[in-house]
């Protein structure tokens, strides 16, 4: 499918190449309203336990309303940004084109225009190869510049992945009921802690496509 353009002036990357550790090439790019099918289909791609931990439900298709918020971006109380597995091959010129692997959230909180809630997501068969620490560095490099500090973050207490990434981008834990978990992170201290650690090599890319 063709690059949609972004629904909003920005004076940022609007797309992104990059490639994980094994050399799989990902494009980057923000997500638009006519994103919706390919955002449904990753979450009917996502196992029961991926949607459970994602949307606290285990239901194949979140409603209608949840998609519609997803999908109303506009480069200030809502930056969000999807993962293509790009299917050029090597030697051609990189496009956006394939799967849709992952995406990425943060809402500004209307009490606290520092503060953002943050979640990130990638299907199953994606898991532990670099996905989610791309979109992520994209994510915090936006809302950087937009001026938000600080991610919220709150996740299933079951959810060991989730909580261990929060921490090791130096995430601090909030209050907490037994069935969920919430978090502090710095935007400035994640992005340090992402530009020391440079893996997958992709995070090179992101973090040049912020500074050109």
């Amino acid at each position: 499918m063709p690059t949609p353009a972004p629904p909003f002036p920005s004076r940022h990357p609007s797309v992104i190449h990059a490639a994980l550790a094994g050399g799989q090439q990902v494009c980057l790019r923000r997500i638009t309203p006519a994103d919706e099918g390919l955002m449904r289909e990753g979450i009917a791609r996502m196992s029961p336990q991926s949607r459970y931990l994602r949307f606290f439900s285990g239901m194949k298709a979140p409603p209608d309303w949840v998609i519609e918020r997803l999908l109303d971006v506009d480069g200030d109380t809502h930056l969000a940004w999807g993962a293509i597995a790009s299917d050029h091959a090597p030697g051609e010129r990189p496009r956006c084109q394939g799967i849709a692997i992952g995406a990425v959230h943060a809402f500004r909180r209307e009490d606290d225009p520092d503060c953002a809630e943050f979640s990130v997501a990638v299907l199953d068969d994606w898991h532990s190869r670099g996905v989610g620490r791309l979109l992520t560095a994209t994510l915090l490099l936006e809302a950087q510049a937009e001026g938000i500090a600080t991610f919220h973050v709150d996740t299933l207490a079951e959810n060991r992945g989730a909580i261990e990434f929060t921490r090791a981008l130096g995430g601090t834990a909030g209050t907490g009921d037994g069935y969920s978990r919430s978090f502090t992170l710095e935007v400035g201290e994640a992005l340090t802690r992402l530009r020391e650690e440079c893996q997958p090599e992709g995070l090179r890319a992101v973090f040049a496509a912020f500074a050109a």
